[in-house]
């Protein structure tokens, strides 16, 4: 059974830095398009960062230039480096696992999108506040 374990999360000020590491198992982790997503209360699940097996990968807007997602496929795991945090990145961040399907034209510009994933870990809490 695959199973996708977050950790990492927690409080931080403004300004903080947090690292989310994600391990997969069960799945042949080098095939797979990894993401990161994130949920605030009230909020729908927002794609915030992806990676390919190339270690090609694509940024939500909000985050560019402060998140940065690598993945160590010999450690099956996915990492998203948080600098510069904001009180708007504060929420429940999920990693989340898909084989890309069709042309490569298409899948790149759904990988921030829920429906490119089929497995999804529990989530950890970030909270951004001073």
């Amino acid at each position: 059974q695959v199973q996708l374990v977050e950790s990492g999360g927690g409080s931080v000020q403004p300004g903080g830095s947090l690292r989310l590491s994600c391990v997969a198992s069960e799945l042949t982790f080098s095939s797979y398009v990894l993401g990161w997503f994130r949920q605030s209360p009230g909020k729908e699940r927002e794609g915030v960062a992806a990676i390919d097996s190339t270690n090609w990968t694509r940024y939500t807007d909000s985050v560019k230039g402060r998140f940065f997602i690598s993945r160590d496929n010999a450690k099956n795991t996915v990492y998203l480096q948080m600098d510069s945090l904001e009180p708007e990145d504060t929420a429940t961040y999920h990693c989340a696992a898909g084989l890309p399907r069709g042309p490569r034209i298409q899948w790149v510009r759904s990988v921030l999108s829920q429906s490119a994933y089929s497995f999804w870990g529990q989530g950890t809490q970030v909270t951004v506040s001073s």
